[in-house]
C-alpha cells in the first residue's frame, strides 16, 4: 500500500500544521452548508406546491431526490477520493453544489427542481467524505482531533437546527427558491479558498479502483434505500414498485460483498465485520436511528396537526433537541476518555429511552416544559450514543480502511433511518386506525379514508363540517395521541435492546500510538506538515416521509452524528413531511 499526501504550496503546508485550525473553519463552513440544505427545503414544500403545481409523485421526488442520491453515492465518491485525492473531489463537489443550487433557485418546473435536488445530492456525496478525510489528515494527534471533531459536530447540529428556521423565515418573507440562495455566494468563496488552503491527501492506492464494484454498490444502495422508503410510506410489502427495487438492491449488495471478498484490492475490507466491536457498533447505529427517525416523523405531525403549530414554530420547538446534541458533541471526547465506549454508548441508549418514555406524558394539549425536557434528553442521549458507536467502529478499522469503515457506518445510518420510518410508521398506523373504526354520525366511507392519516382525517372533517366533522376531528386526535404513545413504547424498547448490545463494545478507550506512527509513514511526502492519510466517510443523512396532501410540513432537525477520533459523522438531520 502506498498512501501519498502532496502539498506544494508553502501556505498549504502551514495550513496542515500550524494553521490547521484555519482548515477546520473552512471544513466546518462546508458542513454547515450541506447540513442547512438537508433541512431547509421541507418547510417550503407547501409554497413549492402552490407555485410549481407538482403531482404527488413529483412532490415526493422533490423531497427525496437529495437523500436517495446522496446515500447511493457514498461508497463511490468516498473510495474515489482515496484514489485520486480527497481535496480534488471536495473542490469538484463545491462547484457542483453551487451550480445545482443556482438551478434550484430558478427552477420553473417540478422536473427541473427534481434534477437540481439530485445534483445537490451528488455534490453532497462528494463534499462530505472529502471534508472529513481532510480533517482526519490535518489532525493526526488524537486528543487534538477530538477537539476538532467536537467543533465539527457542534457546527453540524447548528446547521440542522437552523435549516427549518431559516427556511421558514425565507419562505415567509421572500419566495421558496430563496432557501437555496445562501449556497451560491458561499460556494463561490469556498472554491478558491479551499484550493488555496486545504492540503491534498490520499488513502489506499495499492491496486486499481474497482469501478464496477463502486457502481454496483451505488445501484444496490439506491434500490434498498428507495424500497425501504416506499415501505415506510405505503407499507405494501408485496407492491411491485416497493418489492422490486428492494430485492434488486439487496441482490446487488450481496454480489458486491462477494466481489469485495474475492478481490485482492477491495474497495471495502469485509473482514472488519468479523471484529465484534466493529459489527456491534454498526448494529448500535442502526438501532439508534431506527428508533429515532420514525419518532421524529410522528413528533413533527404531533406538533403541527395536534398542537396546531406553524412550520416555523415547529422548527423552533425542535431547536432544544439539536442544541442538546450539539452540547453532547462538544463534550463527547471528554466523556469517551473518562467512561470508555461501552459505558458511553450503553448509557446514551438508556438516557434516550428515558427521554422517549417521558414523552409518553404528552396529550392533546401543549406542555412546553415537558416537550423541551424530553427533547433535550433525547438529543443529548442520542448524540452520546452515536459519538461512542462511531468511534468504536472507526477505531477497529486500520487507517487505510477508515474510508470504507465510515461508509459502512453512514450506510447503517441511512438504512436505520429508512427502516425506522417503515417500522414505527407501521406501528403508528396499526395503533391509530382502530380508533376511527366507528365515529357517530360519520359515514363509513369517510372514516375509512380518515384512517389513512391524521392530515387526511382533518381534510374529511372539514368537508363534513358541523357536529359530524367535529366528532371525526376529535376522534382522530385521540387516536393519533394513542398511536403516538404506543410508538414511543416500541421505540424505547428498541433503544434498551441497543443498550444491551453495546455491552459488547470495548470497556476502555485505547491509545492510538500505532495510529500516529502509521500516519507519519503515510505522510512522508509532507515532512513537517503533520497530516495523516486516512479515508473518512460521512453524509448528512436526510430522510423524508411521504407528503400527505393538505398536511402542513416542517423540517425535523435531527441531532448531529459524529465518529470521534477516526473521523466524524455529521448531522443526521431528519426531516419529515406530515
Amino acid at each position: 500500500m502506498t498512501g501519498t499526501t502532496t502539498a506544494t504550496a508553502p501556505f498549504r503546508l502551514r495550513a496542515a500544521g500550524a494553521n490547521r485550525w484555519v482548515v477546520l473553519v473552512v471544513l466546518c463552513t462546508s458542513l454547515l452548508l450541506v447540513a442547512l440544505d438537508a433541512t431547509v427545503l421541507h418547510v417550503a414544500v407547501p409554497a413549492v406546491t402552490r407555485e410549481l403545481h407538482p403531482s404527488a409523485v413529483q412532490l415526493l421526488w422533490i423531497v427525496d431526490a437529495y437523500p436517495l442520491i446522496c446515500a447511493a453515492l457514498l461508497i463511490l465518491f468516498g473510495t474515489l477520493g482515496d484514489r485520486v485525492g480527497r481535496r480534488r473531489v471536495l473542490l469538484l463537489g463545491y462547484g457542483l453544489f453551487g451550480a445545482a443550487s443556482a438551478l434550484a433557485v430558478f427552477a420553473t418546473t417540478p422536473h427541473v427542481l427534481i434534477l437540481a435536488r439530485a445534483l445537490l445530492g451528488v455534490g453532497g456525496a462528494m463534499i462530505m467524505p472529502a471534508t472529513l478525510s481532510v480533517l482526519r489528515a490535518v489532525f493526526p494527534d488524537r486528543r487534538e482531533r477530538a477537539v476538532a471533531i467536537g467543533v465539527w459536530s457542534a457546527v453540524a447540529a447548528i446547521g440542522a437546527a437552523t435549516g427549518p428556521v431559516l427556511g421558514g423565515f425565507m419562505v415567509e418573507h421572500f419566495w421558496w427558491g430563496s432557501v437555496f440562495l445562501i449556497n451560491i455566494p458561499l460556494m463561490a468563496v469556498m472554491l478558491p479558498l479551499g484550493r488555496l488552503i486545504l492540503p491534498e491527501s490520499k488513502g489506499r492506492s495499492d491496486g486499481p479502483w474497482d469501478v464496477v464494484g463502486a457502481l454496483m454498490a451505488a445501484a444496490g444502495m439506491l434500490g434498498v434505500v428507495y424500497g425501504v422508503k416506499r415501505l415506510g410510506v405505503h407499507r405494501h410489502v408485496l407492491d411491485v414498485p416497493t418489492l422490486g427495487p428492494l430485492l434488486v438492491g439487496i441482490a446487488l449488495l450481496i454480489v458486491f460483498v462477494r466481489r469485495q471478498r474475492r478481490r485482492e484490492h477491495p474497495l471495502i475490507d469485509m473482514k472488519m465485520f468479523s471484529r465484534p466491536a466493529f459489527s456491534t457498533a454498526v448494529g448500535c447505529i442502526v438501532l439508534a436511528m431506527l428508533a429515532l427517525v420514525g419518532l421524529e416523523l410522528i413528533a413533527v405531525q404531533y406538533l403541527q396537526l395536534v398542537l396546531g403549530l406553524t412550520p416555523l414554530q415547529t422548527g423552533v420547538r425542535l431547536l432544544p433537541l439539536t442544541f442538546a446534541a450539539m452540547a453532547a458533541g462538544v463534550l463527547g471526547s471528554a466523556q469517551l476518555r473518562r467512561f470508555g465506549p461501552r459505558l458511553m454508548v450503553s448509557s446514551g441508549f438508556v438516557l434516550t429511552a428515558a427521554a422517549v418514555l417521558m414523552l409518553t406524558l404528552m396529550g392533546q394539549h401543549d406542555r412546553p416544559g415537558l416537550l423541551i425536557s424530553g427533547f433535550v434528553l433525547l438529543g443529548f442521549g442520542l448524540q452520546t450514543t452515536l459519538f461512542g458507536a462511531y468511534e468504536s467502529m472507526l477505531t477497529e478499522a486500520s487507517a487505510q480502511d477508515a474510508g470504507g469503515a465510515a461508509a459502512i457506518g453512514e450506510t447503517s445510518y441511512q438504512l436505520g433511518a429508512g427502516m425506522g420510518i417503515a417500522l414505527l410508521g407501521s406501528v403508528m398506523n396499526a395503533a391509530y386506525a382502530p380508533g376511527l373504526a366507528k365515529v357517530g354520525g360519520v359515514p363509513g366511507s369517510a372514516t375509512a379514508q380518515a384512517r389513512n392519516s391524521l392530515g387526511e382525517a382533518y381534510q374529511i372533517a372539514t368537508r363534513l363540517g358541523g357536529t359530524a366533522g367535529e366528532a371525526l376531528r376529535q376522534a382522530a386526535r385521540v387516536a393519533f395521541v394513542h398511536g403516538l404513545h404506543v410508538t414511543l413504547y416500541v421505540s424505547a424498547g428498541l433503544l434498551l435492546v441497543g443498550a444491551l448490545a453495546a455491552l459488547r463494545l470495548p470497556r476502555h478507550m485505547e491509545s492510538d500510538v500505532a495510529e500516529t506512527e502509521d500516519a507519519a509513514d503515510v505522510t512522508g511526502d509532507m515532512a513537517g506538515a503533520g497530516a495523516a492519510a486516512g479515508a473518512v466517510e460521512t453524509v448528512g443523512a436526510v430522510e423524508a416521509a411521504d407528503v400527505v396532501p393538505a398536511a402542513r410540513t416542517a423540517g425535523a432537525a435531527g441531532p448531529a452524528k459524529i465518529g470521534p477520533q477516526r473521523g466524524p459523522e455529521p448531522v443526521g438531520a431528519e426531516s419529515t413531511v406530515a
